[in-house]
């Protein structure tokens, strides 16, 4: 009984934490300081700006609506997004295909040249996803998704073939060769997995084949890719597939999301928990690149055509302002090892499960149905805020850039994990999640040229550029008016917290000191005057 006592004392006085040594730790995090230092003259190239090469978006027949297209021209303008990928391009909502009383195929795009027309006509290009089986040619009936795609391979394979060399001979006309040549074709989505292909991995690279070999017989500048897998899957053996069969491949495409749990989650309904592992997301993308680096291809492109730090569109992580450090992060450790990160998705109309009912569900998008921008929105406008060359800097969870007019613009963040061992995603990010102080980051400036700057200071944070949290002090209603949406972008509409008028002396140096909280996002921009 005595020893029983003992361990229960002495477990108490481990897991215990008094108030006063609370308060002692607090102290010491406000008290800690992040210094970032930079010269101006010290240049370490152009600055990498693959995160803005693609985005994605639910399925084709969504880009038809007003709302969608009115918000994908707000992500090009304000995020600058030059690409745009979605699944869907072939199913049957965008009558495509189907059978005249011979069993001929007809072909019909007018619904895609609305689609394909209305992206070129902002300043974007497609990243052709040739997906899913239109159910004309279809050999099964097994489907994905409330919309339906038919997920099964071709009845024919050669209808399949004919099919594409009618489709990318259409846009060559409605568009021209220079311009298809600077569109990437993928094969299917995900054929790794049995809810997005019925067929083995043999079929899938015999579509491959079939798919490749028809586009080229259009045009060989024509690019095309795959396997488009989960999990950074399949990149060896595709390329060994087509090594051995002569088949041609331009780029590599695949997947990766940052939770521990499964891969797919069509209706958002299973559990998931974020991955604390550091290198989640990064580290595949990374190993991705050293098995084609390591390859006879090794110089392909690697292309990431969906990412994102939850697979589910039932996450409230996407809606949260952890969101944005989290992208940052990701994207800083990632480095030069993709050619592009499209994120997944610019919008959260999206409609895999169906139509959603609440205006903040944990939707993939960057902006809601109302076309509130979300954290991770102003994580990717900050991002294309910066100039294009960037400058020399340690510290690895900054950029420091300046641009052809001499400014600079300084991004940095703090990337806290902060979810609980004994909950999941969807129980946390739904909670109102103050964020507690890391102490501060003192920025300081080498060999800026003499003269007036325009301070302008961006932020991204608890209660900042934070609809969410907006939305949870109001309820969380259901639906929401007119009068409530116009009050959340009102307080969260990602205008400078800070302006200021600065002096740079002879000297070239500018200090600043930062407060700075967990999960914290701040762009700093020293405008020429």
């Amino acid at each position: 009984m005595k020893k029983t006592l003992f361990l229960f004392a002495l477990l108490g006085s481990v897991m215990f934490v008094s108030p006063a040594t609370a308060r002692n730790q607090s102290r010491k995090a406000a008290e800690k300081v992040r210094t970032i230092s930079v010269d101006y003259n010290r240049v370490k190239g152009d600055f990498n700006q693959m995160f803005r090469e693609c985005v994605g978006a639910g399925r084709a027949n969504e880009g038809l609506r007003a709302d969608w297209q009115q918000q994908l021209a707000v992500a090009h303008k304000d995020c600058g997004f030059q690409y745009i990928r979605m699944h869907g391009l072939l199913t049957d909502d965008m009558g495509v295909c189907k059978l005249d009383r011979n069993g001929k195929p007809e072909y019909n795009f007018q619904y895609i040249d609305a689609l394909y027309d209305y992206i070129l006509s902002i300043g974007m290009k497609p990243f052709v996803e040739l997906g899913f089986m239109p159910n004309a040619l279809a050999s099964g009936d097994k489907t994905i998704f409330w919309w339906r795609g038919n997920v099964t391979p071709p009845r024919d394979y050669d209808q399949w073939a004919d099919l594409i060399r009618h489709l990318v001979q259409h846009f060559t006309q409605r568009y021209g060769a220079d311009e298809v040549k600077t569109w990437y074709f993928e094969v299917w989505n995900e054929p790794n997995l049995s809810g997005f292909w019925a067929g083995t991995q043999q079929e899938y690279f015999k579509l491959y084949k079939y798919t490749a070999e028809a586009i080229k017989g259009i045009d060989k500048d024509y690019r095309i890719g795959g396997p488009a897998t989960a999990g950074a899957a399949w990149v060896p053996e595709m390329i060994n597939f087509c090594e051995e069969n002569h088949v041609p491949i331009d780029f590599i495409s695949t997947h990766t999301y940052g939770v521990k749990q499964g891969f797919l989650d069509e209706y958002g309904t299973t559990g998931t928990v974020l991955n604390k592992d550091k290198w989640a997301v990064s580290g595949d993308v990374i190993h991705s690149r050293k098995q084609i680096s390591e390859s006879s291809m090794p110089n392909l492109e690697l292309h990431y055509t969906e990412w994102s730090a939850s697979y589910t569109p039932h996450d409230p992580i996407h809606d949260s302002y952890h969101e944005a450090a989290y992208i940052l992060e990701k994207l800083k450790q990632v480095g030069n090892a993709a050619n592009s990160m499209s994120y997944w998705t610019f919008t959260d109309i999206f409609e895999e499960a169906g139509p959603r009912f609440t205006p903040f569900h944990g939707g993939f998008g960057l902006m809601n149905y109302q076309g509130i921008k979300k954290p991770a929105f102003f994580a990717y406008s900050y991002l294309n805020k910066l100039g294009k060359t960037e400058l020399q800097n340690t510290d690895s969870a900054s950029w420091a850039c300046k641009d052809a007019d001499g400014d600079i613009q300084l991004l940095f963040w703090d990337f806290t994990y902060t979810l609980p061992d004994s909950i999941n995603n969807q129980a946390y990010y739904i909670k109102d999640l103050p964020s507690k102080p890391k102490g501060k980051v003192n920025v300081e400036l080498s060999g800026v040229p003499a003269g007036k700057y325009q301070m302008e200071v961006y932020r991204i944070g608890y209660e900042i550029n934070d609809p969410y949290t907006t939305y949870y002090q109001l309820g969380r209603p259901n639906q929401l008016t007119r009068q409530e949406v116009a009050f959340i972008k009102k307080k969260n509409s990602g205008a400078p917290v800070a302006e200021d008028l600065i002096q740079v002396d002879a000297t070239g140096k500018f200090s600043k000191e930062f407060p700075l909280r967990e999960n914290d996002v701040y762009l700093v921009k020293l405008v020429k005057l």
